[in-house]
């Protein structure tokens, strides 16, 4: 056993959802931790819950939608200072074709190309290069 302090860990799923050859990316709040930051769109998986449950009632919550959750796509696993990230990225498909901003400070439909034009989280951007087959 290591003399590293322990960090807890924190589950994060996220949906990667494509559409004309774009993919939607959220804007985190301004009172969120990494305030105004972009990713995937998801969150944190309470106890208790599956990644599909999670995903489903995020998406709700934050955009209005309704999600099919398809294939886990890719993982990683990001330590920031107080706790470690494990980020699953799961290849989903909208239910409904309207989206709302209701818990997110705004969202947009981005060309892969497009993604160094956005500041992402660190676990965001390390699943996303990842994706992308970018090292």
């Amino acid at each position: 056993m290591s003399g590293a302090p322990s960090h807890r860990t924190i589950r994060v799923v996220a949906a990667v959802l494509e559409r004309d050859g774009k993919y939607l990316i959220t804007q985190r709040r301004g009172s969120a931790v990494l305030p105004l930051m972009w990713e995937f769109p998801g969150g944190r998986v309470e106890a208790g819950e599956t990644d599909q449950q999670a995903l489903k009632r995020e998406l709700l919550h934050r955009l209005g939608v309704g999600i099919d959750v398809g294939k886990l796509i890719s993982f990683v696993s990001h330590p920031y200072e107080h706790y470690v990230v494990d980020l699953f990225l799961y290849e989903c498909t909208l239910l409904t074709e309207s989206l709302q901003s209701l818990a997110v400070n705004a969202f947009k439909w981005v060309a892969s190309s497009e993604f160094d034009q956005y500041p992402f989280t660190p676990a965001d951007e390390a699943s996303m290069n990842k994706l992308l087959g970018v090292s």
